[in-house]
């Protein structure tokens, strides 16, 4: 199995599930195994093949499953608890139950072995990041990659919804963002050190806010949480495409169509609060109850602010010593906002460094742990997302057989030997790890294939460690079976041997980018409030 349960202990006997077989239960938790194992079609009874308790002494997110001559017993904590034993018991079944039903009439018997199974997470964010303002994905990549997740018990989908090259949402507001901000006219296709070359071919898209509400539920029901990221005060090319009065000069910028960063970011004025304070009220407004929000705060060029007087004359008013105290003050009053709306700030990793942030932010150190012992140490939530092992979209090997990566390398392994909270940390700082996430940057994840290609099966590592808190002994062995689970959901991943021929597309540049180096001079850096400029 994968993550790897506490406790599996094998029993004699077995029992059969077939499609309509019953399921009886309180009706929230047996939903939920509805949701989870919907090729069985399950229908509720007072009593049946499958039966369903809640035992409140136990976490919302624990479970205990016991299988055998008598069917299928699930206890469970919550709703959650129910849903991650209906996705164990999945896993008891052969790899073919994965696959869709053959149709009406052809359902099959799945014999059940007799085991039984205590289990609970070591962490509450199990999480993975989606880039779609590089290259945007449509609603239905979204709402498979939520299928995926919740079979591998991961709880949180982080969507990069905006960035230079992208606006990915509708806004009634503010219209002319996903009118204008949501498309660019070409895209660069040249690697690092080559001569720019572009496709001439316009990208773009969006999700309305039906859409968003549509992702935020049926991730609700699959025991995933959508957290909406609009990154400010940097990144705002997109932005000022649509809205340039928002920007610190007023001058026009295009959507970017190259990859790298801009100097465009956002005033810190009111007006610009005010706009961000009603898409905030868009966001939640469409995807219902939104315990986080990420408002970036990364690699910002602060330069257009300490070049203008407005500005200057704002900081000064309010008593704020340097310009990266105001990306600080900025960030905390999108912080308050939200709070006022029963949301959670999170930021990545500069904006902790910049200067005193609300307290209960939540920090994302992708520079390193060493940053991220530092935010916890200063009373900080932290969800570990290190470039090294969490960035998915480095190579995972330098042979020139792989497909074009930002960089090389970061293997399965290196994911699987990952630990969210080392040990060398006090008790108070392993506190406030909530957990781990895996970042899918897509200047060169283009379509979805080859996102497949670049999640799979690094993020069965990943479910792993934050399942499990680290990775068992067998883990290797276990994926190798799991493999097969995969290629019945239709998963395109990269085998261990290396990429299929049809996977190699643009051969791989090895050592443009290594991984090893960027993180020397990222770690560097986090000791400097001044860092909050590009690090790559």
């Amino acid at each position: 199995m994968i993550p790897r349960p506490r406790l599996v202990r094998h029993l004699s006997g077995s029992c059969e599930l077939t499609p309509g077989s019953v399921i009886s239960g309180p009706a929230e938790a047996a939903d939920a195994v509805r949701v989870a194992l919907p090729g069985l079609d399950l229908r509720p009874g007072d009593s049946g093949d499958l039966d369903v308790r809640l035992d409140p002494d136990l976490g919302p997110e624990a479970y205990r499953l016991v299988t055998g001559s008598r069917g299928v017993e699930i206890t469970a904590g919550g709703r959650a608890g129910a849903f991650y034993a209906a996705q164990t018991l999945h896993q008891l079944l052969p790899d073919a139950s994965y696959r869709a039903p053959a149709g009406p009439g052809h359902g099959r018997a799945w014999n059940v072995p007799g085991v039984r199974v205590e289990d609970e997470p070591v962490f509450g964010w199990r999480g993975l990041h989606l880039d779609v303002a590089r290259h945007f994905f449509p609603k239905r990549e979204v709402l498979r990659l939520v299928d995926l997740m919740a079979a591998h018990k991961l709880n949180r989908l982080h969507l990069h919804l905006v960035d230079d090259q992208g606006w990915r949402v509708e806004s009634r507001a503010y219209p002319l963002l996903h009118e204008v901000a949501s498309h660019r006219p070409r895209t660069a296709v040249h690697q690092r050190g080559e001569p720019e070359r572009y496709e001439d071919v316009p990208h773009g898209g969006f999700y309305t806010l039906d859409d968003l509400a549509e992702i935020a539920g049926y991730a609700r029901a699959r025991e995933v949480v959508v957290v909406p990221e609009i990154d400010v005060p940097g990144h705002a090319s997109a932005v000022l495409a649509a809205y340039p009065e928002l920007g610190a000069t007023g001058e026009r910028y295009d959507v970017l169509d190259r990859w790298g960063i801009s100097p465009a970011i956002l005033s810190p004025l009111p007006p610009t609060v005010e706009f961000l304070t009603t898409v905030f009220d868009e966001l939640i407004g469409a995807l219902g109850p939104t315990p986080f929000v990420h408002i970036g705060g990364d690699e910002v060029v602060l330069d257009h602010w300490t070049d203008s007087a407005e500005i200057d004359a704002y900081r000064a008013s309010l008593g704020v010593e340097s310009m990266p105290a105001l990306q600080a003050w900025f960030l905390r009053r999108l912080a308050d906002a939200l709070a006022e709306r029963g949301a959670r700030a999170v930021v990545w990793d500069e904006a902790f460094v910049s200067g005193e942030l609300r307290p209960d932010t939540v920090v994302m150190p992708w520079r390193g742990m060493g940053v991220g012992r530092r935010a916890a140490a200063a009373g900080h939530d932290v969800v570990a997302t290190p470039v090294f092992p969490l960035y998915f979209d480095y190579a995972e090997s330098a042979a020139p057989e792989e497909p074009a990566a930002i960089g090389d390398t970061i293997t399965v392994a290196d994911v699987a030997a990952f630990v969210p909270a080392p040990a060398e940390w006090t008790d108070e700082e392993r506190s406030r790890v909530l957990g781990a996430q895996a970042q899918l940057w897509t200047e060169r994840i283009a379509d979805a294939r080859t996102l497949d290609y670049r999640i799979w099966p690094r993020a069965c590592a990943l479910a792993e460690v934050t399942w499990g808190g680290q990775a068992g002994p067998d883990f290797a062995d276990r994926l190798r079976a799991h493999l097969g689970r995969l290629d019945a959901l239709g998963v395109e991943y990269r085998p261990p041997a290396g990429p299929r021929p049809w996977q190699r597309r643009r051969p791989y540049r090895a050592g443009a980018v290594r991984v090893a180096d960027v993180m020397d001079r990222l770690e560097s850096m986090t000791h400097d409030a001044e860092s909050t400029r590009p690090s790559l």
